[in-house]
């Protein structure tokens, strides 16, 4: 009888740990400026992408800006130095249940903020990563963030007015120098999964992208980075990229608005068989268009994962 007993007990105890809900995908991406009037038109003229400069409770404290991508944003505050050479202030995911969520953070070892709330009735908290970058979670209010943008109107709107020239963020990327340290907070805690990784070279893993457990956004490790990259290299590396379905169209689009292809910022295939075309925004910050899907041949490994979509 005290054998059966302690063996129920252990069970119960093993049924009560918490566990990890869902994480579906990036919520927004935060980085500093210390051009915001250049923002201002690099993303609504030229990216026809909506700020909502009226309704503060879009804004986290602390930014001044706020540029929606369908449902998600990119947001901006003032740069603490100007002279800095990493302009990445921190990138979010959505989550099913904020308090969930830091429970189970909590019974692995993982030190996490409280959770706060939003004017717009979300909630989040944050933690850093091993390379000390910092990631925020967020419970959206369902009744705001439904269907299209709540408030700000619904994509098909949004679209007539401003025609972005894209309704989604599909990735993430920043430096890392420990992939190890990653890939245990990523991979083995947070339950990320390998999507594809590749390299300027076939036998040497350069860019590692770990997709979300419970959908289709990645983040990518930028990886082999000299120690003593500047501003322009740390902006090429630390970046948010904006799906499309078509390069070209978007590339048209593009200069209509007066864009012109140069040496910096021009359509080409990546190494993973999709093509892209890259932007920098005032502060050499990457904004990387890319298609959704591989329409060319991929170097390296075959993708382990479902392709994003709009």
């Amino acid at each position: 009888m005290s054998c059966l007993l302690l063996v129920s007990l252990g069970a119960f105890a093993q049924k009560q740990e918490p566990a990890r809900p869902k994480i579906s995908g990036i919520d927004h991406v935060a980085f500093y400026t210390t051009s915001p009037e250049a923002n201002d038109k690099f993303y609504e003229n030229l990216l026809g992408l909506v700020s909502p400069k009226a309704d503060k409770t879009s804004i986290e404290p602390g930014q001044t800006q706020v540029f929606w991508i369908g449902s998600q944003w990119v947001g901006y505050s003032p740069a603490p130095d100007a002279k800095s050479i990493n302009q990445m202030d921190h990138l979010a995911f959505t989550t099913e249940s904020i308090e969930a969520l830091r429970a189970y953070l909590t019974s692995e070892h993982v030190p996490v903020s409280n959770a706060t709330s939003a004017g717009d009735g979300s909630k989040s908290f944050a933690v850093n990563d091993p390379e000390g970058t910092r990631i925020e979670f967020v419970e959206r209010n369902r009744m705001r963030f439904g269907t299209g943008l709540g408030r700000l109107g619904t994509l098909g709107e949004q679209a007539e007015r401003y025609d972005p020239i894209s309704s989604r963020i599909i990735h993430a990327g920043f430096i890392v120098h420990d992939r190890a340290a990653e890939d245990h907070f990523y991979k083995d805690i947070l339950g990320f999964h390998l999507y594809w990784q590749g390299g300027m070279e076939n036998d040497r893993a350069d860019w590692v992208a770990m997709q979300v457990p419970d959908g289709t956004d990645w983040v990518e490790y930028m990886l082999n980075i000299k120690p003593d990259a500047d501003q322009r290299l740390t902006g090429v590396m630390n970046h948010v990229s904006l799906g499309v379905k078509d390069i070209k169209a978007a590339q048209a689009k593009l200069e209509a608005r007066g864009w012109k292809a140069n040496g910096r910022e021009h359509a080409q295939m990546g190494r993973d068989g999709k093509w892209q075309l890259n932007l920098y925004d005032p502060d050499q910050t990457r904004i990387e268009l890319m298609e959704f899907t591989p329409t060319g041949k991929t170097c390296c490994s075959e993708f382990q994962g479902q392709h994003p979509h709009e």
